[in-house]
């Protein structure tokens, strides 16, 4: 089962119609990290998930890579609608969140916690996640996958690419080949820093009353080096 949803994640990215050529290259390189797990409505593997996302946020720090990202991929439910599934991804994330507070993790500091803030990105493990959400009853076909997924991309490689000049050009490329898919562009689609990116994650068109049902609280304690830790236990 684990080996097939696998495959189908990677045929989906692979088709000739997916419009978002990071993920291509992310896969091409090997750079596509998968997890899978039960139930996108259930907490059960919350704990394993935030502690491969953590260990994968510190692996990224020490060696950052053009593209890489992390994927978790869900079993079901297979049937939700673009509410639901909305619903059920926050309730994911702001699980996930509280468990990378309570391992002493704080939120990147390039980025915002407050998802009202146009410069508001997801942090785990301190580094700050971009996050695309797939699923079988979305309306945009880019985000049309046969299960229930969560793609986590670092938001050091926008920043890298920016730095780098290629940004708008590949932004430019994924939103060509998405306007071909679907025949019409985006409507969430926004760059970072003029807009909250939280109204992108699920996929589902929101509108401007839209709030997300997310919140972090400032942790007291210091960050911790889950990397460091375990090279110590050795």
């Amino acid at each position: 089962m684990i080996a097939d949803i696998e495959r189908e994640l990677e045929a989906f990215i692979r088709s000739s119609q997916f419009p978002c050529v990071s993920a291509k290259s992310a896969l091409q390189k090997g750079q596509l990290t998968t997890y899978r797990a039960r139930s996108l409505d259930s907490a059960w593997n919350d704990v394993e998930v935030q502690d491969r996302l953590m260990q994968f946020a510190w692996s990224y720090k020490e060696q950052p890579a053009l593209f890489t990202s992390f994927a978790v991929i869900f079993e079901g439910p297979r049937n939700l609608d673009e509410k639901q599934f909305e619903r059920l991804l926050w309730q994911r994330i702001q699980s996930l969140t509280e468990k990378d507070g309570w391992r002493g993790q704080r939120p990147d500091p390039r980025v915002s916690a407050d998802p009202d803030d146009p410069h508001f990105s997801l942090s785990f493990g301190g580094e700050a996640f971009f996050v695309v959400g797939l699923h079988p009853g979305a309306s945009r076909q880019a985000r049309r996958f046969a299960f229930p997924a969560m793609i986590f991309n670092p938001h050091d490689q926008f920043e890298t690419l920016r730095a780098a000049n290629q940004y708008e050009k590949l932004r430019g490329a994924i939103l060509d080949r998405d306007i071909k898919l679907s025949g019409s562009l985006n409507p969430m689609l926004a760059c970072h820093g003029s807009i909250s990116e939280a109204r992108q994650y699920s996929g589902r068109a929101v509108s401007e009353e839209w709030s997300c049902p997310y919140h972090r609280e400032r942790e007291a304690t210091e960050a911790v080096d889950p990397l460091a830790a375990a090279k110590k236990k050795t």
